[in-house]
């Protein structure tokens, strides 16, 4: 679709509209950034600028030449990208190292662009972001300042290169967080705009690395010192810094009225290609508004058109409106959420176009630029890369150097520490999700990225790097404590894995629509805010946590006709299940899409998303079921490193925990799967299914020695699901969780919130000389229930194939007795096969707990 060029006049004629990859971590294909320039032409956009951190030779090894197979590959992209009329822009990135008043130095750095040039290159860029501003003795005697410096170095490029039409030049000091001491007084902007050649263009992200909102009065002001139109670096959209987040909101926080005031804009989106569509996408309807008719989303004047526009598109939502309708709105004026609707529209055949993906699922962010070498086939290959950190790699400019630099200072590691922004500012109960978390994200967008927290420190720093998720080595986790020991245990079942050969999208159910896509863009938004859908979760969700005293204290739902703040609590509670089944339906549909590679970059994402809502919607559920609950919550003022990541970081925060970010770390499924594990309250009309199963996962753990025992079990069928199950649904119903996939419950948790009374009961109730109980016969050790007072008991079917279900259930579990006062729990039947089970849920062995050497008691506080 060709977007409409705009018709006013003031706007520059080459104004450079376009992409950057100049992110950390795997690059885009050769098919990927040719299909790229097919986009870019299509939408009326004109520039590429080539500046990927995997290509070594661009910034750490900038000295080398590219190969022949690596010169053959930047010709066919140089190429192709003159076949749509796009400006391929070559950068280097020579500032680590260069030696700025060596001429044998300059002779190599004309000597690797001059290469490049008889490529069919023609635009060129020199990047000095994400250096030290220190010069060597040699340096310091031959220019003044670091500045000139650059400055002297960039103009005899120029002047080599006979002063190409588009020339992009990169500050060190490229925002306004880092002008020194601001933007009008800092000597190194002033010599930048004094001495660098006219024909240059200076590049600028804003106030900040990643801003929320750029001014025309910011840009006045930059224009003036730097005596020319700068060119926006936008990292709106960037993810390297953060392994939990992903972009997909619109372009926005950027007044139409900065057309004619800059010289162009070039986003550096997310490190996966095809979810940029969005992003990409809405730069290119905004750079086309009209600006005598500029809607500007962040002046107050336009407030009432905004607001109004808003409406229609929530009216239209409501009432069912065709896609192909239009919120009408003077021609070319640009407003953020219709601009997102016109881009879902053309993402969502995107989504059908056939493409292969193979090998197991990984995130494209790395902790450090490897030397990796062009692939000759433009095809995605097997994923492969390490996790990332916060101090280690981000978006550029603005990420952290590389760690083969020896430049990287704890101010820089403080700016890119930790992603806490949008924190709902939840205090006491006493201000609602929706107005705290947008007071929070206007407070604190004013003065940190968002990766920034306002308790960021090197150490914080550090520990969120050694709780990185994709650190989490829990692949070979043994979801049941007795796996191993099943001899005829079933593989998971094929219909769980997701196998091209399995696509429905033909049939009706399982084809994703655009409200499934407005959805799954709400859940990951942009950096300083979330989608309304988003916000509505969390609205929900802390509106039923802060008023579960109500059901704590009054009828329960079918009584509730005369008490209408129970009827409110449990309707608001079937709209956030509700809310949970649409998200279970988003992420179903995205299992049999035809793009491949598409689903590969989406799935670890949305698969987190729907487990981190599941949970909470299980929570709720157990609410319900338990007349809520009368204890405080905590006042979810974690530490900034136990949660990462955006919307799902902000909903976990609302759970009431601590001392348990462990049970939030997951693996993704290194393949996709379409299962959906439940997590819920414990029901009377499970107990046939959880006591089958207790007698199936008993058998398989004892093996041959209870064999003898089977005419036992003929005649107490119920024998084994009562030892095991039965003492904690009877005395602690409200502590009980089941898991349940499509067929039928495969797991459970029990627990009981005072162990020592539950002892006393089950005294009571059975029969002391019964040898199948010898573990109660024992009081329970002082030393044990002092700091774990209660007891838990979790099992799982071999079935589960999903690593994260027993974090998940346990989590549930601590939450609920957490909530009734609880600080800790143990577990007292752990043998050799449950050992390491436990173990890897944050269980450790009590030792020194009991003299009896029989029994291992493991427990953990929370």
């Amino acid at each position: 679709m060709q977007l409409e060029e705009s018709s006013d006049a003031k706007k520059d004629a080459s104004f450079i509209c376009g992409v950057v990859e100049g992110f950390y971590g795997r690059p885009w294909t050769l098919d990927q950034r040719k299909d790229l320039f097919v986009k870019l032409q299509e939408w009326g956009m004109n520039s590429y600028l080539y500046a990927p951190k995997d290509d070594y030779k661009h910034r750490a090894y900038w000295r080398e030449l590219y190969s022949v197979e690596e010169a053959e590959h930047l010709t066919i992209l140089i190429t192709a990208a003159k076949e749509c009329n796009i400006t391929f822009i070559y950068a280097l990135s020579p500032g680590l190292d260069i030696t700025y008043s060596s001429s044998k130095e300059m002779v190599i750095l004309k000597r690797k662009l001059d290469q490049v040039a008889q490529f069919g290159c023609t635009a060129f860029a020199l990047l000095f972001d994400d250096i030290e501003a220190e010069m060597t003795e040699s340096d310091k005697e031959a220019f003044q300042s670091f500045a000139q410096a650059q400055v002297s170095v960039t103009n005899e490029v120029y002047e080599h290169l006979n002063q190409p039409k588009e020339f992009l030049f990169c500050p060190t000091q490229y925002c306004a967080s880092r002008a020194v001491p601001d933007v009008p007084n800092s000597e190194y902007l002033n010599t930048v705009g004094s001495k660098l050649a006219p024909g240059i263009d200076v590049m600028w992200t804003g106030p900040k690395v990643i801003s929320r909102l750029i001014t025309p009065a910011s840009i006045d002001e930059l224009t003036e010192v730097l005596r020319r139109k700068p060119v926006i670096w936008d990292n709106l959209h960037a993810n390297d810094y953060d392994q939990k987040r992903i972009f997909l909101g619109p372009y926005t926080g950027r007044p139409s009225a900065l057309l004619t005031k800059l010289k162009g804009v070039l986003t550096n989106p997310n490190c996966e290609y095809g979810a940029n569509f969005v992003a990409i996408h809405t730069v290119a309807q905004w750079s086309k508004c009209s600006i005598e008719h500029a809607h500007d989303e962040n002046q107050s004047s336009d407030a009432i058109s905004a607001v109004s526009a808003d409406i229609k598109l929530e009216q239209e939502s409501r009432n069912g409106r065709s896609d192909d309708e239009d919120v009408s709105l003077p021609m070319l004026v640009y407003h953020s959420r219709l601009a997102l609707k016109k881009s879902l529209q053309l993402w969502l055949p995107e989504f059908k176009r056939t493409k292969s993906m193979w090998g197991p699922i990984s995130k494209p962010h790395v902790n450090n630029v490897p030397p990796v070498t062009f692939s000759a086939t433009g095809q995605s290959g097997v994923p492969c890369c390490s996790s990332g950190s916060l101090e280690e790699g981000g978006t550029s400019p603005g990420s952290a150097p590389m760690p083969t630099a020896e430049h990287s200072s704890a101010e820089d590691a403080n700016e890119l520490a930790s992603d806490a922004t949008l924190t709902p500012c939840l205090v006491d109960g006493t201000e609602s999700a929706g107005s705290s978390s947008m007071v929070s994200l206007d407070r604190v967008a004013e003065c940190l990225e968002p990766m920034e927290t306002v308790e960021s420190t090197s150490s914080a720093s550090s520990q969120a790097k050694n709780l990185d998720v994709e650190d989490v080595d829990d692949h070979d986790i043994k979801e049941s404590p007795v796996k191993e020991e099943m001899p005829s245990a079933p593989e998971h079942e094929e219909g769980d894995v997701v196998m091209e050969s399995e696509r429905k999208e033909e049939e009706e159910d399982y084809q994703l629509s655009v409200d499934d896509l407005c959805l799954l863009c709400d859940l990951f938004y942009l950096p300083f805010e979330h989608g309304p859908q988003g916000m509505q979760l969390l609205q929900e969700f802390n509106w039923l946590k802060l008023n579960a005293h109500i059901v704590a204290s009054n009828p329960s739902k079918p009584t509730a006709a005369g008490f209408p703040e129970v009827k409110e609590w449990h309707e608001r509670a079937e709209k956030f299940d509700a809310m949970s089944r649409a998200l279970n339906k988003l992420f179903t549909r995205l299992t049999y899409i035809n793009n491949r590679e598409l689903l590969y970059e989406l799935y670890p994402y949305v698969w987190d998303m729907r487990g981190v809502v599941a949970l909470l919607n299980s929570y709720v559920k157990w609410l319900s079921f338990n007349q809520g609950s009368k204890q405080g919550f905590l006042s979810g003022e974690q530490e900034p490193w136990v949660f990462r990541g955006g919307l799902a970081a902000d909903l976990q925060r609302l759970l009431p925990l601590e001392s348990v970010n462990d049970l939030f770390l997951y693996k993704t499924p290194e393949t996709p799967t379409r299962q959906v594990y439940t997590i819920r309250p414990y029901l009377a009309s499970d107990e046939r299914n959880v006591y089958q199963l207790c007698h199936r996962l008993h058998i398989a753990r004892t093996g041959a020695n209870f064999c003898d025992m089977e005419k036992i079990f003929h005649s107490y069928p119920s024998l084994l699901g009562d030892i095991h199950f039965g003492a904690f649904v009877t005395l602690s119903p409200e502590f009980c969780f089941v898991v349940e996939d499509d067929n039928s419950v495969v797991g459970f948790v029990a627990a009981a919130a005072n162990a020592k009374e539950l002892q006393r009961q089950i005294r009571v109730a059975w029969d002391l000389a019964t040898k199948l109980q010898r573990l109660h016969a024992d009081d329970l050790p002082d030393a044990l229930l002092t700091y774990h007072p209660s007891q838990l008991k979790m099992w799982l079917s071999d079935t589960v194939i999903d690593h994260s279900v027993s974090k998940r259930l346990l989590t549930c579990a601590v939450a609920a007795l957490r909530a009734h006062g609880s600080s800790g729990c143990h577990v007292y039947d752990v043998d050799v096969c449950s050992m390491e089970f436990y173990s890897r849920l944050g269980f450790v062995e009590l030792k020194n707990v009991t003299h009896d050497q029989d029994v291992m008691y493991f427990g953990r506080i929370f």
